[in-house]
């Protein structure tokens, strides 16, 4: 089984986003949901650990297909299981929202999907986005052109911001949440979001 201080050191200490710190949370909230929802809680550990293991600003598209590579790697390493180590790399595939060509199947799965998107709603998951929006060199708020809002596509030099990105994905999470423990968690969490975004527009046409 992969250590926290393995896999420290497969993460920057300086990624807001990506980094240990978003690891250690989403390895709380799976390890409630594998409890609750009764899933193998080695399998859900070693994904968590692993997930995001490949993940960097060059390859983030594809850095969950690379993470499970490097999943197969570790594991191997460790002597684990061929059919175990499958299993680790399903789950590790099938986490990321804007792929879905690989939809979590087994309760290992859907624990990391969840846990990993209730890190991105909510208090964290505004901080998240608005970090990301910063350090991609764009503004945590900029108007969504109607062409946006209605197709995900941005009008020329329109900036993804991180209001944006909340309209684009963040408000959907709810909906794509798996296991019954992971929706009670997102009710809240995403409540304390739509506030959050909804407030920051009005203030920034002046509204009360």
């Amino acid at each position: 089984m992969p250590t926290l201080q393995q896999a420290q050191a497969w993460y920057p200490g300086d990624d807001p986003v990506h980094g240990f710190d978003h690891i250690m949370r989403v390895l709380c909230l799976a390890e409630h949901l594998a409890a609750s929802e009764r899933a193998d809680l080695e399998i859900v550990r070693a994904a968590v650990l692993l997930h995001d293991a490949q993940e960097s600003p060059t390859r983030r598209a594809d850095h969950h297909l690379a993470s499970a590579e490097f999943a197969r790697q570790v594991l191997q390493f460790e002597n684990w299981p061929e059919e175990r180590i499958r299993a680790v790399q399903h789950c590790i595939r099938a986490h990321r929202f804007r792929d879905d060509r690989e939809q979590p199947q087994t309760m290992e799965a859907k624990v990391l999907f969840d846990a990993d998107k209730l890190d991105a709603i909510g208090a964290m998951g505004v901080a998240r986005a608005i970090a990301y929006a910063i350090k991609a060199g764009m503004p945590f708020y900029a108007p969504a052109s109607q062409c946006f809002q209605d197709t995900g596509v941005l009008e020329p030099d329109e900036p993804h911001s991180a209001y944006h990105e909340y309209l684009f994905k963040l408000e959907k999470i709810r909906a794509r949440i798996y296991t019954s423990s992971g929706r009670v968690l997102a009710a809240g969490r995403h409540a304390f979001m739509q506030s959050f975004f909804e407030q920051m527009q009005a203030e920034n046409v002046g509204e009360r």
